[in-house]
């Protein structure tokens, strides 16, 4: 592999405190968004398991747009769930989301997420067609 590993640092507490980029391009296209939840500003954004999900995509879609994507360039996606209840409301904001592109995407249910008011973490993976990090 040849290029320059591209990485985005959002400022997000966590980042800081446990050490990791919230997204990672690697030559040859392939990015990788590390977990999103509903926490913006330091904050976790109230709402159910459908609000939650959107806007733990959001947040991975603004990192995805520091590198010049977005989520039409979405080929995989993860969801992490603490309640079986919630498999329909966050599978309706992914549809949502998603329909068009239609990425592989999982869901799994989890024991718990790291702030108890979380119900859902998502993670993408997003791919740049034309192939390397972007200049």
């Amino acid at each position: 592999m040849t290029g320059t590993v591209r990485k985005v640092v959002t400022g997000a507490p966590w980042e800081e405190q446990f050490g990791y980029s919230r997204a990672v391009e690697l030559p040859g296209g392939l990015v990788l968004v590390s977990g999103c939840t509903s926490v913006v500003d330091g904050a976790v954004v109230d709402g159910g398991p459908y609000e939650q999900t959107v806007n733990a995509f959001n947040v991975a879609f603004d990192a995805l747009g520091q590198l010049g994507l977005g989520p039409a360039d979405v080929v995989r996606t993860r969801m992490y769930i603490t309640h079986a209840r919630d498999v329909e409301e966050v599978g309706r904001a992914h549809k949502e989301l998603f329909d068009a592109v239609r990425p592989a995407a999982s869901m799994l249910i989890v024991s718990g997420l790291v702030d108890s008011r979380l119900v859902v973490e998502v993670e993408v993976e997003a791919y740049r067609v034309n192939g390397g990090a972007a200049s």
